[in-house]
């Protein structure tokens, strides 16, 4: 059966710009969050976006129009019967997801697609808190997901030939490009990006150059839009830290230790744009 309605669990930044890519492709799509305050900030920030669209003209009016048309809000998990998948976008922390998931497996169709859009954390784990591993997997936008094409898609242990199937086909519809990649914590894209960043934090930690420094060399001499330090103010300060512990315990190597700089930021409260102040400070 084709995938029709998309239902995105978590209406932040993730979750918001993977309802809005899922609405813009044609589907219908339940933007789900435990508050109406949080779904409704949700869809306000896809109206944003789809607005600059509108501006720039690359979509008209009536084409923004359908896309919100699309898009419906909902604080009940139950609404889950009502979908073809759904899509976790919520806290990066395993207690949070597996729980979620427990209470997705018990109350959506025994056909229903289960997908996370981890960062980092294992799909298999994932998928044991439910009664249908065949059905889990995982499916990670990049930030930010109107913008990036990549979806890595990563396979559980017992995720299915035809699951893992429809959910490319689904990241193609979606005007995206699927890569699959093993089930190792941090993937592909985190486990060599994150090091990157927590290396670039050291340099500052150990004095060898300025946050604007490291950025400036980056940008420079390797062709990188954004730089490191400035990518990971971005991203978010406590996400960059976990994304580092889960590598940490995954492989048990020293060189994902990391750096005390990091986690002092964190400590502070210093996250980074969403806070107004990381290595950078933001009004």
């Amino acid at each position: 059966m084709p995938i029709e309605t998309i239902m995105v669990v978590g209406a932040g930044q993730m979750g918001s710009g993977i309802a809005q890519v899922a609405a813009q492709s044609g589907h219908s799509v339940i933007l789900h969050d435990i508050k109406a305050e949080l779904a409704e900030r949700g869809r306000a920030a896809i109206e944003q976006r789809l607005s600059r669209y509108v501006e720039k003209e690359k979509m008209s009016g009536e084409e923004k129009a359908g896309v919100l048309s699309r898009l419906r809000l909902s604080t009940e998990l139950e609404h889950v019967r009502q979908a073809d998948i759904v899509i976790e976008a919520v806290t990066e922390k395993m207690e949070v997801k597996a729980d979620l998931f427990r209470r997705l497996d018990e109350m959506a169709p025994t056909e229903v697609i289960l997908a996370s859009n981890t960062s980092s954390l294992p799909i298999t784990e994932i998928a044991a808190e439910t009664g249908r591993p065949d059905r889990v997997i995982g499916m990670h936008f990049m930030n930010p997901v109107p913008v990036m094409k990549l979806v890595e898609i990563i396979r559980g242990l017992a995720t299915s030939d035809g699951v893992s199937r429809e959910v490319e086909n689904l990241a193609r519809a979606m005007g995206k490009t699927p890569v699959e990649v093993k089930d190792f914590p941090g993937f592909v894209s985190n486990r060599v990006l994150m090091p990157m960043i927590n290396e670039a934090i050291y340099t500052v930690y150990e004095g060898v150059a300025t946050p604007e420094a490291v950025d400036e060399v980056m940008k420079l001499g390797m062709h990188h839009p954004m730089g490191p330090i400035q990518l990971a103010d971005f991203i978010g300060l406590d996400t960059c830290l976990y994304i580092m512990e889960t590598l940490y315990e995954g492989f048990g190597d020293p060189k994902y230790r990391p750096c005390p700089l990091l986690r002092q930021y964190v400590k502070a409260g210093w996250l980074g744009r969403k806070t107004g102040r990381g290595f950078y400070a933001y009004d």
